[in-house]
């Protein structure tokens, strides 16, 4: 049991390992690695240096950038290059279901976050104000959304894939094989029966 949670954990948690597609996988890392220092590097910020007094250090800072871009290079990618072509299932490409609320919230808060940084930065009071204003508007949908959005897969996809491990070790899955799993050829053709 350790040992296919550990395995679970390295090839599905960290590795992204059910994903087939490369690009898939890459721009999945890329959000997941990305959102993970980000919102460390946000807790920190404003748990640990919270006043001018206790100025964060630069470190701090340049992983909070580093994380927000890693996401909207993955998340962009996914979404303009990546996602299921809709217009091919006759749908428009800007609709938008349930499903698409974690990703757009997502987006949305960390583009509109970066922008406010850099207004900030720039000293641009009120294109600052406008943006915060837009990031804390973005990441409360992006965090309350979390019951009906793909935010909460992480949290039972790991649970899924080790249940999944398990049941194939102990011969209890009742799932079929993979559609392009060799076993499905290997029976020999049947001719129907003419009644």
């Amino acid at each position: 049991m350790v040992s296919l949670a550990v395995k679970t954990a390295f090839v599905e948690g960290l590795a992204s390992g059910e994903f087939c597609s490369m690009k898939r996988r890459i721009a999945h890392l890329l959000t997941m690695y990305g959102f993970l220092m980000y919102i460390i590097s946000t807790f920190t910020m404003v748990f640990f240096y919270p006043t001018p007094a206790t100025p964060t250090p630069a470190m701090v800072a340049t992983l909070w950038y580093i994380g927000a871009l890693m996401v909207l290079v993955g998340g962009y990618w996914f979404w303009f290059f990546i996602r299921v072509d809709v217009v091919s299932e006759g749908h428009s490409p800007f609709r938008l279901v349930r499903a698409d609320l974690f990703v757009v919230a997502l987006l949305v808060s960390l583009t509109t976050g970066l922008i406010w940084a850099y207004l900030q930065a720039t000293g641009s009071t009120m294109g600052s104000n406008i943006f915060l204003l837009l990031y804390i508007l973005s990441t409360t949908v992006l965090f309350g959304s979390v019951p009906w959005s793909k935010f909460s897969h992480m949290f039972y996809k790991p649970a899924a894939a080790l249940q999944k491990r398990v049941e194939e070790a102990n011969g209890s899955s009742n799932l079929p094989p993979p559609a392009d799993s060799p076993k499905i050829f290997a029976a020999p053709y049947r001719q129907p029966r003419n009644y």
